[in-house]
């Protein structure tokens, strides 16, 4: 008789074990659980720790709630000012309602996948190429409220998008390098005529400055001699300005040893 009654309690634990092992659930900290009891969802959402279920009745499905980086694979469009490209970004979404990923969606990251690539298509019809260059912000903004405004019903929440990189063909390229050079020779012209007008208007100013002082016309000839005899050059070219011809011809004229007066130069 104890005999059997050691086997019947022996039997119903080791039923017992086996029930716990089957009922038995643990949920991870990053992790939240639905639990379905005959096909529907029954309860509040499981929090992360041990959580026992009902076999063969209740099934646990677990949410991972981390932020999800998905790539968007690069799409190939034309822009609206007819130039052909091809875009890739990622996406950063993750689950806010379990239940709703769960119920309302087959396969929420895919879902959220499809929807990137068409809206990032949408977005390269409705662009300048000038904006997917230099005004990639803007875009990425307009590329999250479009993938936002339908994943909130999915219960999914887009943290941000980025437009990673924008691949133009080489035709594309080569026009834009020349362009580049085209812009850049003319602000080099730009600065060139720019710098000869403010030489100009200083040369004029001593210009009329020595005008008005004719020696220092004869100094700053000095001056230009030294400066070319110290490169030691074999020849010297000295240019005789008008000024000091001029400057003779007002000298006092000295009379000559026979008591003639000297011809007047010129």
């Amino acid at each position: 008789m104890l005999q059997d009654l050691l086997g019947a309690l022996a039997a119903l634990g080791s039923v017992g074990v086996v029930y716990l092992a089957m009922a038995a659930r643990v949920v991870k900290q990053y992790e939240r659980g639905v639990l379905f009891r005959l096909g529907r969802v029954s309860g509040d959402v499981r929090t992360p720790g041990l959580n026992l279920v009902i076999p063969f009745v209740d099934r646990l499905n677990k949410i991972n709630m981390q932020i999800v980086t998905m790539p968007i694979p690069a799409q190939e469009g034309i822009t609206r000012d007819n130039v052909t490209v091809r875009v890739d970004a990622v996406v950063y979404f993750r689950v806010v309602d379990p239940i709703s990923a769960l119920v309302k969606v087959e396969d929420y990251k895919f879902a959220v996948s499809q929807m990137a690539q068409t809206s990032l298509r949408s977005i390269i019809g409705k662009s300048d190429l000038d904006d997917l260059l230099s005004n990639r912000e803007k875009l990425n903004q307009g590329l999250e409220l479009m993938l936002d405004s339908p994943a909130v019903g999915w219960g999914i929440q887009v943290d941000r998008v980025e437009i990673k990189d924008v691949s133009l063909p080489d035709t594309m390229k080569r026009s834009m390098a020349r362009q580049a050079e085209a812009d850049r020779e003319r602000r080099a012209r730009i600065i060139n005529a720019d710098a000869e007008l403010q030489a100009s208007k200083k040369l004029a100013e001593a210009a009329q400055q020595m005008s008005d002082t004719p020696a220092a016309l004869q100094l700053r000839l000095l001056q230009t001699v030294m400066a070319v005899a110290a490169e030691k050059n074999s020849t010297l070219v000295l240019p005789i300005p008008v000024e000091l011809l001029r400057f003779l011809e007002k000298a006092p004229q000295l009379p000559a040893p026979n008591g003639e007066r000297a011809a007047r130069p010129g």
